[in-house]
């Protein structure tokens, strides 16, 4: 039987362009969930501005889906602005400054995508931000303020369009947590999770929880 390597670089046969990201990550500030793919290479490209004085982390959670163009921006993208000028003489050479205090400088705290979050292309996800565990976030969305879990966002900035279920079914899944079992648990509860049929899969999920 063949079972998924969460540490396969190219998971989809016969394609190059699909990437799990954790086992491409060599910077120690981006941490990454087991089976979460990028539909590109070079993912750590797409996080930019990420500055080691800041020490800010970027965390996505396990089977996120993230669409080519997804761009990550860190908190090295903002400029000081409580000075005269906002233009960062301590980034470049031959300028006599040294990098200012953190507590002078604007930082939103780490970036955190939760578990099973599906991002559409071209997407630019502002620092600080934090997106709740199966959230949709539609193509060509900034996301710039916090997203629920299982809701829907898009446009600049992104809001919440609905909910993708009821407030339950939400708890159930939340509840769950199917992302953290074993892959041999996952296989068994794809029916679950690939069906339509919302009131069976709360019944279900009902059953595995409380019995």
């Amino acid at each position: 039987m063949n079972i998924p390597n969460p540490n396969t670089i190219f998971p989809a046969p016969n394609s190059d362009a699909v990437t799990y990201i954790k086992p491409t990550v060599t910077n120690p500030n981006i941490i990454v969930g087991d089976f979460t793919y990028f539909s590109d290479r070079d993912f750590e490209a797409h996080v930019t501005h990420h500055y080691d004085f800041y020490g800010d982390k970027l965390i996505i959670g396990k089977f996120c889906q993230i669409a080519a163009g997804v761009e990550f921006v860190m908190n090295g993208a903002n400029h000081q602005m409580n000075a005269v000028s906002t233009f960062p003489f301590y980034i470049f050479e031959g300028w006599n400054e040294d990098v200012p205090p953190l507590s002078e400088l604007p930082n939103k705290g780490d970036t955190v995508v939760g578990n099973d979050v599906w991002i559409g292309q071209n997407v630019t996800i502002l620092p600080g931000v934090h997106i709740g565990d199966g959230a949709i976030i539609g193509l060509n969305s900034v996301v710039a303020g916090d997203i629920e879990p299982y809701t829907i966002a898009a446009g600049n900035p992104a809001r919440m369009i609905r909910r993708r279920f009821d407030e339950e079914l939400a708890a159930l899944l939340l509840e769950l947590r199917w992302w953290d079992k074993e892959v041999s648990e996952i296989n068994e509860l794809i029916p679950i999770l690939t069906s339509s049929d919302l009131e069976r899969v709360k019944r279900e999920i009902r059953s595995i929880l409380y019995g």
